[in-house]
């Protein structure tokens, strides 16, 4: 007997074959374990975002740096090496999970929306951090330039720095909670003193940072004084806050920002720029030992090369003087000139100066007399090296006094010290 096949037999039929065995079996195990769906669409959503930050690390990440190496520019090299592109390979992950949410079965859409939400806040977060790489590396590209040093930009990038990182923070805020940004907004006006006390330092530091930058006041590698706070040395470091010395006994200094503006400071960079270093330092003659010059003495300074064209003007000038002045009475010692050895002495010292190979000629250069003292006649002298390196300074200034001193026997003068314990030995044996 053969079986007659209704239409609705044949339908059902149709439908199974259709559908297949597989089909049918798949669709009753997820129908009886839904919980199974959605653990297999968590661990799909898993692995695809995994093998998305693998494929941006392993792959795409080595294609820049093979291209970055192979060009004749520096500043790819600065940026790849400041991890911009490290950091951007962390939004495909991200994107996977902001998209992939909604599509997971029987997840609740408040969840769905969480996920989102702390996907689409967590690539802000890295646009602003691969930002913030972006713009350190702006800032070691213009180090590279001849007038960094000048005029850094290193204050500007930090505000700009300060501006993304309050704005990511905004939206972050604004994708966790679901709220737009401007109702955030709206509740920092009520907190806007709150926020002039908080920032009150970096607005400081932004106005300072300005001012030192347009007046060129500070720059990186300059040497500063600044007693209040201790400082001398040279400045390695200009930030938006603080501006970093480091002292000449190696120790680090940090000033705010701003203080350099309030406070008084000297800068040493003139007379790196001008080639010359001063020298003022005096010394002090024995009174005492000051005397009009013998003929003995008057011959033979005369004969000296440094002082034979001082002595002859000088001579010539008292003789016509006194030949005047004398008035048949050249005996009587007030009424003439003479030449004495502290005179004779300042006009060597100016002459040994002027023939000095490291003494800079086109600067201002005196030998004078101050205010006797208790401690005796101060001869200071007043000249610049041509060398503003510290140590050949000192070095210069300690040979032009070592000469000074061992010359003084030859004037008949003695330089002026208080009594110290061999001195009043002697006086105490006589």
């Amino acid at each position: 007997m053969i079986p007659v096949q209704t239409p609705d037999s044949v339908q059902a039929s149709d439908s199974l074959l259709a559908s297949g065995p597989g089909a049918a079996g798949a669709s009753g195990f997820f129908g009886t374990y839904p919980l199974a769906e959605t653990a297999a669409w968590v661990a799909g959503i898993l692995i695809l975002a995994w093998l998305a930050n693998n494929l941006t690390r392993r792959y795409i990440l080595k294609v820049i740096s093979r291209v970055v190496t192979q060009t004749r520019f520096t500043w790819d090299d600065i940026i790849f090496e400041r991890k911009v592109f490290r950091r951007l390979a962390l939004v495909a992950p991200a994107i996977v999970f902001y998209y992939g949410a909604p599509l997971v079965p029987g997840v609740p859409e408040d969840i769905s929306r969480m996920v989102q939400r702390v996907a689409l806040g967590f690539m802000v977060l890295v646009v602003v951090l691969s930002a913030d790489g972006l713009l350190t590396a702006l800032n070691d590209i213009y180090n590279t330039r001849p007038d960094a040093k000048s005029r850094p930009i290193k204050g500007y990038l930090q505000i700009v720095k300060i501006i993304l990182f309050i704005t990511a923070g905004i939206l972050v805020v604004s994708a966790l909670i679901g709220q737009p940004p401007t109702l955030i907004l709206g509740g920092f006006g009520a907190m806007t003193a709150v926020l002039l006390l908080v920032f009150k330092d970096t607005i400081l530091a932004l106005v300072a940072s300005i001012q030192i930058t347009q007046y060129d006041m500070v720059a990186v590698g300059d040497w500063v004084e600044m007693p209040k706070y201790g400082a001398d040395g040279d400045v390695i470091d200009i930030a938006l806050h603080t501006i970093t010395i480091q002292n000449w006994d190696k120790t680090i200094s940090t000033i705010p920002t701003h203080k350099f503006i309030e406070d008084s400071f000297k800068n040493w960079r003139g007379m790196s720029k001008s080639g010359g270093r001063r020298i003022k330092r005096s010394i002090f003659l024995d009174v005492n030992s000051v005397r009009f010059l013998t003929e003995e003495e008057l011959d033979r300074f005369g004969k000296w090369e440094l002082l034979r064209g001082y002595m002859q003007e000088k001579l010539e000038e008292v003789g016509m003087h006194n030949a005047l002045k004398a008035e048949g009475s050249p005996e009587i010692i007030p009424n003439t000139r003479a030449l004495t050895n502290v005179g004779t002495l300042r006009a060597y010292i100016i002459a040994y100066l002027r023939d000095h190979p490291k003494i800079h000629q086109e600067m201002t250069l005196i030998v004078r007399q101050l205010q006797p003292g208790p401690e005796g006649l101060p001869m200071e002298i007043y000249a610049f090296s041509n060398d503003t390196n510290w140590g050949n300074y000192e070095a210069l200034q300690a040979d032009i006094f070592d000469h000074i001193f061992a010359t003084l026997p030859d004037f008949g003068l003695r330089a002026f010290q208080k009594p110290t314990g061999r001195d009043l030995e002697g006086l105490a044996s006589n």
